[in-house]
C-alpha cells in the first residue's frame, strides 16, 4: 500500500456532521482511509495519546478500509488495536474499557451496501461536527505526524456480550423474534441470546453486507415486515430489529405493531424514574409531546434537545442525564452503563423491563396515550438550501409570534398539536413530523406546515 506523503483532500460531500461518509469507488475511497488514519493522528497527538481501537462492521468493502486506515494510523506513531467485525457500539465499548485514547470503527451504519464511512471517538467523547472540518484541513495540508507505531489484535466481541448479559436482569421467559438484518450485530446476537433465558428466534442474524433481505432501517415500516411476521407466527412476547451498526433499535409487539422511539422511551423512562425520582430523561426534537409529558407524569424531568447521537450524548455527559432517546431508535443508557448508544444494550433493558411486569409489551402499549401524528417524513432539498429554509420558516413564523422552538429546526406549538421542520445533518433533505390531537387537528398542522413550505419555494411531501 502507497502511503500519503503530502497534502490529501477529500470530496467535501463525505466530511459529515456526526461521521465521514461516502459511497466506496466514487466518493471514498481506500485513500481516503488512509488519510483519516494520519489526520486523526495529528489530533491524538496533540491531546497526548498514542494508541487507539479500530473495529469494522461486516461491508464488503470495509475489510479494505479498515486496512488503509490501520496502516494510515501506524504510519503515524500511533499503536493500534484491531478489535474485529461487530457492532458500533463494540468499539465504543472497547474505547470504555482498554487502555487506548480514542477509537475509530469503520462502517455505512444503515446506509446501502454500496456505502461505507466511519465513526470516531475521542478521549471517550465523540468525534464530531468541526472535529471532523478539521481532520479535512489538516489532511489537505499534509499535517502529518510521522513515526511508527504498532498493530495488534485485540478482539473484544466477548467482552462485549458478556458486559451485556450481566445486565439482564428477568424475572420471567420470553419468546423473542430478533432480526439483526444481515448487519453488524449478527455474531454478537447469536452469542446474546445463548447467554438468556426463553425461546429466541433470529432472523438474518449472519453478517452480509450485501443485505440481501431487506434493508437494515428499523425506522421504515417496510423493513420490519419479516419481523412482525415472525412474531404473529410464532406468538412471541415481541420483536427486536436493528440497523446496520447495531447503534439503534426497532420494537414490535406481540400483535406486531411497532413501537416507535419515543414510545419505547416511555416505558424505559418510567424504570429509570422509579429509581432516580426527578431524573433528567433527554429526547430529540422529533419525539412526541406525550413522551415529554410523560416523563413529567411520572415524576421525572424532560428535556428536549438536538436531533443527532453525538449530540444527545454530548448532553448527556453535561448534565449527567440517565437516560436519552432519539425517535429514530438511538437510546443512550448512562443509567448503570457507559452513556452511549447501543442497541443490544437497550434491547436487555427492555426484556428486564417486560419480564418484570405482569402485562404483555402489547398491554403496555395499549395504556400509553393515544395520538395521531405522522412518522418522520424526510423529502429532498438541496444541501446548500435546506437550512436557509428552516431560516426562512422560522422567521415568517417569529413575525407571526408562533409559540416556536428553535432548539433544532423549527417545532411549533398550537392547541391543535404541534408540528417540527428541519434540516438533516447528514442529508440532501428536509425532515418534517406533526402530531395533533384528533384527526381534524392534524390536518390543519399538516396544511400549516404545507404552506410555509410553499411560501420557501418548497413541495411538500404527498403526505401533506
Amino acid at each position: 500500500m502507497t502511503l500519503i506523503a503530502e497534502g490529501h483532500v477529500f470530496d467535501p460531500t463525505i466530511l459529515r456532521e456526526y461521521d465521514i461518509r461516502g459511497v466506496v469507488g466514487e466518493t471514498l475511497h481506500e485513500a481516503d482511509a488512509c488519510a483519516i488514519g494520519r489526520s486523526f493522528a495529528a489530533v491524538l497527538a496533540e491531546k497526548g495519546g498514542r494508541r487507539v481501537a479500530v473495529g469494522r462492521d461486516g461491508r464488503l468493502s470495509s475489510p479494505a478500509l479498515e486496512a488503509a486506515l490501520v496502516a494510515g494510523l501506524a504510519e503515524s506513531s500511533v499503536d493500534v488495536l484491531r478489535i474485529g467485525v461487530g457492532p458500533t457500539p463494540m468499539l465504543y465499548f472497547a474505547t470504555n474499557t482498554l487502555d487506548v485514547a480514542g477509537g475509530l470503527m469503520v462502517t455505512g451504519s444503515h446506509n446501502p451496501p454500496t456505502h461505507n464511512g466511519f465513526k470516531m471517538v475521542l478521549g471517550q467523547k465523540s468525534f464530531f461536527g468541526p472535529d471532523i472540518q478539521r481532520l479535512g484541513r489538516i489532511a489537505a495540508a499534509g499535517q502529518f505526524p510521522s513515526g511508527k507505531g504498532s498493530i495488534d489484535e485485540k478482539p473484544v466481541l466477548a467482552a462485549y456480550v458478556a458486559r451485556l448479559a450481566a445486565d439482564y436482569r428477568g424475572q420471567r421467559a420470553l419468546s423473542v423474534a430478533w432480526d439483526a438484518g444481515n448487519g453488524a450485530t449478527g455474531e454478537a446476537l447469536q452469542r446474546l441470546v445463548k447467554a438468556l433465558p426463553g425461546r429466541h428466534l433470529l432472523l438474518n442474524e449472519t453478517i452480509d453486507g450485501r443485505f440481501p433481505v431487506h434493508h437494515p432501517d428499523p425506522t421504515e415500516p417496510k423493513n420490519l415486515v419479516q419481523l412482525q411476521h415472525a412474531v404473529l407466527s410464532e406468538k412471541c412476547d415481541l420483536g427486536i430489529a436493528f440497523d446496520g451498526d447495531g447503534d439503534r433499535i426497532g420494537v414490535v409487539d406481540g400483535k406486531g405493531r411497532i413501537l416507535w422511539g419515543d414510545q419505547l422511551m416511555i416505558l424505559l423512562a418510567g424504570e429509570i424514574i422509579a429509581k432516580q425520582p426527578g431524573a433528567t430523561i433527554i429526547a430529540d426534537v422529533k419525539a412526541s409531546q406525550t413522551l415529554f409529558d410523560e416523563i413529567a407524569r411520572m415524576g421525572g424531568t424532560p428535556m428536549m434537545w438536538k436531533t443527532g447521537h453525538s449530540l444527545i450524548k454530548a448532553k448527556m455527559a453535561e448534565i449527567g442525564a440517565p437516560l436519552a432517546g432519539e425517535m429514530s431508535g438511538h437510546i443512550f443508557y448512562a443509567d448503570g452503563y457507559y452513556g452511549y448508544d447501543d442497541a443490544l444494550y437497550a434491547a436487555v433493558r427492555l426484556l428486564n423491563i417486560v419480564s418484570r411486569d405482569a402485562e404483555s409489551l402489547a398491554a403496555l402499549r395499549d395504556r400509553m396515550p393515544r395520538v395521531v401524528n405522522t412518522p418522520e417524513l424526510r423529502f429532498p432539498c438541496a444541501e446548500e438550501r435546506k437550512f436557509k429554509v428552516v431560516e426562512e420558516v422560522r422567521a415568517r413564523l417569529r413575525a407571526a409570534n408562533a409559540d416556536v422552538a428553535a432548539i433544532d429546526g423549527v417545532r411549533v406549538k398550537t392547541a391543535d398539536g404541534w408540528w417540527l421542520l428541519r434540516a438533516s445533518n447528514t442529508q440532501d433533505v428536509l425532515v418534517a413530523r406533526a402530531e395533533g390531537r384528533n384527526a381534524a387537528a392534524l390536518a390543519r398542522l399538516k396544511a400549516s406546515l404545507a404552506d410555509q413550505l410553499k411560501a420557501s419555494g418548497i413541495a411538500p411531501p404527498a403526505e401533506f
